[in-house]
């Protein structure tokens, strides 16, 4: 997941941060995201198919920390790009019974 630097703001005013997920599986057919941001709903959040087995997806979010993961195919991933712990800031996390996400810190 990469921060962009543009800020824009959401139908309430508040300023939020472009952020764009991408993943790579020439095997998949669908892929989405689930997370804190949209109440671990991924029919919330569609990625789009840029060909190739490669999907883009950018979120507009407000400034905190978020947890997602992907989901491809009905199967739940981690962001293989973007894993931080959440007691360390470093690494993935994981919480019995082996569920592993991705967490994004959004600043503006």
């Amino acid at each position: 997941m990469k921060n962009e630097k543009k800020h824009k703001t959401n139908g309430n005013g508040q300023t939020c941060k472009p952020l764009h997920v991408e993943f790579s599986d020439p095997s998949v057919e669908t892929v989405a995201i689930a997370g804190s941001f949209n109440n671990w709903r991924p029919e919330a959040t569609p990625m789009v198919s840029l060909g190739n087995g490669r999907w883009l997806k950018e979120l507009v979010l407000p400034p905190g920390h978020y947890e997602y993961l992907l989901v491809a195919d009905g199967r739940w991933l981690p962001d293989p790009t973007n894993a931080m712990d959440l007691a360390r800031n470093t690494g993935w996390v994981e919480e019995p019974p082996s569920s592993v996400w991705a967490v994004v810190k959004v600043s503006v």
